[in-house]
């Protein structure tokens, strides 16, 4: 069987713990599902115009942890590209957080939308420092019922780990639900942890980090779906997935 492609966007630096875990994560979902994934490192800084020359040979896509990237443009252009192309994405950490800068500034119209840690400053700012910081800490999460995320855990409050600083700014979560991304996850003080998007075969962010799973040999399930999804795409790239779309969501966790 050809091996699947996983592109992995971002700036690889073996230093990072969760750069560590990543292709292990992606080994044991693979392993699990009876096929061969080959993950690829795309640095941001190699992201041009023409996004496809990066992805294309991808059958999904994850943006990883370990911001500031070398090219914000290129990692937004990468999440646009799978958000606008049904590339089954993940994001985790960064990830999360540039996966909800780039809908917001392509999708909601908020040009000017911001992450802190690179632009403190920001006139919108999207992504702003956490209350208290998430550094190899372990936190609870509530999923809203009938969310992916809920029928990939089969359950509804989940614990999970975290090595962040930064995340959605309280003030822009209703804007940001204006449109098909959904807050599918928050922690006890309700700060958003879990986002998904509609009408997508598989776009699901988190600002904690489930590849850490791999780190005490234990398969993700999210990470299983991403390589589930991929699998699928590979096999029928032109068709829309909808078998693997998951079901609108209709509640809105407060």
């Amino acid at each position: 069987m050809d091996e699947l492609c996983i592109a992995l966007v971002g700036d690889y630096d073996p230093d990072v713990i969760a750069h560590q875990a990543i292709p292990r994560a992606l080994d044991l979902a693979a392993r699990e599902l009876g096929v061969d994934v080959r993950p690829r490192w795309v640095p941001t800084d190699t992201i041009g115009a023409d996004v496809s020359a990066a992805l294309g040979d991808a059958a999904g896509a994850w943006c990883v942890p370990a911001s500031p990237y070398r090219s914000m443009e290129g990692a937004l252009a990468a999440i646009r590209f799978a958000r606008e192309t049904g590339l089954p994405f993940l994001g985790t950490c960064g990830g999360f957080q540039y996966a909800l800068l780039e809908y917001a500034r392509n999708v909601l119209g908020m040009k000017d939308a911001d992450h802190g840690e690179s632009n403190p400053g920001a006139a919108v700012p999207l992504i702003t420092p956490l209350a208290c910081a998430l550094v190899e800490a372990t936190g609870g999460i509530t999923l809203v019922p009938g969310s992916r995320a809920a029928a990939l855990y089969g359950a509804t409050d989940i614990i999970e780990q975290y090595r962040c600083s930064y995340g959605l700014n309280p003030r822009f979560r209703d804007r940001l639900e204006q449109g098909a991304l959904h807050v599918t996850g928050t922690d006890a003080a309700g700060d958003v942890r879990v986002v998904e998007l509609d009408g997508h075969p598989f776009f699901l962010a988190t600002l904690f980090q489930p590849e850490r799973s791999a780190l005490r040999g234990a398969t993700h399930p999210v990470i299983r779906e991403l390589v589930r999804v991929a699998t699928i795409r590979r096999a029928s790239p032109s068709n829309s997935l909808r078998d693997v779309t998951a079901p609108r969501i209709v509640k809105r966790m407060s």
